[in-house]
């Protein structure tokens, strides 16, 4: 891989070929993004390279790595030669750009000249979270309306209430029994097996472990 004495700003680039772009050569877009490196001064920590990968796919290797060492800050910033060799829609580019964001990672497309670490490109991120702050409101915004539609309807919303037969956690817990260890017996979790107690009006009682 490629290496930069620089500034001290790791940077990560990232190139992609799909199977459907024959003849294409994936260092093409390493080259460029190498000289863009080197005339920055960034220290190019890694080159993640996903050749013969179709941009459509939910796991890429080098993508999926590059992510994970972002997100374990190992990386400053992330270059990509352009939008549709990093991102396989716009969903996920504006997804991906909001996480740079807050962990402090910035990002540069050199095709569409798109660069967060100068002033007028960090107004990317400012919009990029608005429109994911946005998005967030008209999703609680439907699931409340949703919700309230169908309580009109009479239609009861949230988590089914199940029956239980709540007799042999009595018996267990009339042994001495603490409520966790009556709760593995039955194979149910701690809290699902106090709640049922509780609406049979048989919790709390003494034991209590």
């Amino acid at each position: 891989m490629g290496r930069n004495k620089g500034n001290g700003v790791r940077a990560a680039i990232y190139g992609r070929v799909s199977t459907s772009n024959h003849g294409q050569d994936v260092e093409m877009q390493l080259v460029e993004l190498r000289q863009v490196a080197a005339q920055r001064g960034w220290l190019v920590v890694d080159e993640y390279v996903d050749d013969g990968v179709s941009g459509v796919q939910e796991c890429r290797p080098a993508l999926d790595r590059m992510l994970s060492d972002a997100r374990s800050g190992k990386i400053d910033i992330i270059a990509v030669w352009r939008f549709d060799r990093f991102a396989r829609s716009t969903q996920h580019l504006l997804s991906a750009l909001e996480e740079f964001r807050v962990l402090g990672v910035s990002f540069v497309s050199i095709r569409e000249q798109v660069d967060t670490t100068t002033p007028s490109g960090k107004v990317l991120f400012t919009l990029i979270a608005a429109i994911s702050e946005f998005e967030r409101t008209l999703i609680v915004e439907r699931v409340r309306a949703g919700v309230a539609n169908a309580k009109s309807k009479g239609i009861h919303c949230g988590r089914p209430k199940v029956d239980a037969d709540i007799r042999p956690a009595l018996a267990l817990l009339d042994q001495g029994r603490g409520l966790k260890q009556v709760a593995g017996i039955l194979n149910v979790s701690r809290s699902t097996l106090r709640r049922r107690l509780e609406e049979a009006g048989e919790w709390p009682r003494t034991q209590t472990r």
